[in-house]
């Protein structure tokens, strides 16, 4: 057996991948990604090649990353981030959004329209045109519906889901302004009586309700659990209380048989050494339950800016910007006018110095290109894990919600030097859950136990 210095797995010594099998290319990226590894303590297989993997997908996306100018490019794709299988996508699988409201997004709806049906529960109306009226109630469900299952169709790819090619059924629960406990259970009994009808074995909830209670009185709860035993996966963020004095996780994440899920800070890196733990809510709900089960990425993650908005008028001119030469600055600001009042004001400016006003305001905007910025919350990390419920499912349909939960925890690796009830068994480990889902599900056993090959 030997510990890998990255994943910190103990594992068996076949498992283990020595300096003289890699190349010098493949030596120089980890070094470069992982400042402290020393060669001779080697690295798993599994590490291995979820780094050259992700060498492999920058390269394809940046072919100037091989010697040329440094990337634009930012922010990890989330699959990149979390070592998942490009092998599975959740085809076959049908995920229902709740949130406070939704758009028919080219990453969801390009070149195929994934989405099988939305539903209004604040109007009891299903009425397809909402979906393409960008109010503010939109941007958050477009956000986290495409973070678990957009195919990056205006990324060219690149940021996509990990569940790329599920199908998707959205209800609207609230809006921007307000999401109601009752009208989130409403949404959750919505989706029993229709789950047949569309396939859906996953419930991802971007939204809590108003209050702490026992899963034995309260209604919305009762409705969660409900839709677990009839085999239903749901999956619920913990919330973004953690620096707070009380942090309660709320209802539905606080019922015994929701998936509830934190956050943690991967520091945009691929080094597991540097993640920190993110501010989500945690403790003991009141039937005695320790809240999150594990934990996902909950900052530096890539969502759709909403379209036709001032915001995706902005960040669609700073990238303009930052592809023109320098004699075509001022054109382009004067054919633009308006769009950013401080960029208008400072159109007399050097090109020097209008592009460094343009690389502050992108930064300070978490803009990454004309159509995503970066986000944070758990309402991210929520999806993440339903989109890699939605891998499971694919290699597995028999699968029960209690087989993913146990399969999740089970596989999920504890950040070290932080408190277990902030983040309950750890980081979701994508790919361990999909081969332990593609190997029956019975049991989990790391290591040699788990066949990885094709995963």
């Amino acid at each position: 057996m030997f510990i890998c210095a990255v994943c910190h797995y103990a594992l068996d010594d076949n498992l283990r991948v020595e300096p003289t099998q890699m190349s010098r290319l493949s030596r120089d990226l980890l070094h470069l990604n992982l400042p402290y590894w020393a060669e001779q303590e080697g690295i798993c297989r599994d590490c291995f090649d979820r780094f050259t993997h992700a060498r492999s997908r920058v390269s394809l996306y940046l072919p100037g990353t091989e010697g040329g100018p440094p990337p634009r490019f930012k922010i990890l794709p989330t699959p990149l981030r979390l070592g998942a299988s490009p092998r599975y996508t959740g085809r076959g699988v049908t995920i229902a959004f709740l949130d406070s409201g939704f758009y028919s997004h080219p990453d969801i709806t390009q070149p195929v329209n994934r989405i099988l049906h939305y539903h209004n529960v604040l109007t009891r109306r299903t009425d397809p045109a909402e979906l393409f009226t960008p109010d503010d109630s939109s941007w958050h469900g477009l956000m986290t519906s495409v973070v678990a299952a957009g195919n990056g169709f205006l990324s060219k790819g690149l940021y996509r889901g990990i569940a790329s090619h599920a199908k998707l059924v959205l209800v609207k629960v609230g809006t921007t302004r307000r999401i109601y406990h009752d009208d989130i259970r409403r949404g959750l009994d919505w989706v029993y009586r229709n789950r047949e009808r569309f396939g859906i074995r996953i419930v991802s909830l971007s939204c809590g309700g108003d209050y702490e209670a026992s899963y034995l009185e309260d209604a919305l709860s009762q409705s969660a659990e409900r839709l677990v035993k009839a085999g239903v996966v749901v999956v619920a963020a913990s919330g973004n209380a953690g620096h707070q004095d009380h942090h309660p996780v709320l209802p539905p994440a606080s019922a015994p048989s929701v998936i509830a899920v934190g956050g943690f800070d991967d520091k945009n890196t691929l080094d597991p050494n540097e993640h920190d733990v993110y501010h989500s809510s945690y403790g003991v709900t009141p039937d005695g339950l320790q809240k999150p089960e594990v934990i996902a990425p909950s900052i530096w993650i890539a969502a759709p800016i909403l379209p036709g908005t001032p915001t995706a008028q902005q960040a669609a001119l700073y990238e303009q910007l930052t592809r023109v030469p320098d004699g075509e600055l001022k054109a382009l600001l004067a054919q633009h006018a308006g769009t950013d009042p401080e960029l208008d004001a400072a159109a007399h400016l050097e090109p020097y110095q209008l592009r460094l006003l343009v690389e502050g305001k992108m930064r300070n905007e978490k803009v990454i290109s004309g159509h995503y910025k970066h986000v944070d919350g758990t309402s991210f990390a929520a999806p993440i894990v339903a989109s890699i419920v939605a891998q499971m499912f694919e290699v597995n349909p028999r699968l029960t919600p209690q087989q993913v939960k146990r399969i999740l925890i089970q596989t999920a690796r504890r950040l070290p030097n932080v408190d277990p009830d902030r983040q309950g068994w750890g980081v979701v480990n994508a790919r361990l859950a999909v081969a332990a889902a593609l190997n029956g599900g019975d049991r989990v056993k790391l290591g040699h136990h788990l066949d990885l090959n094709g995963i």
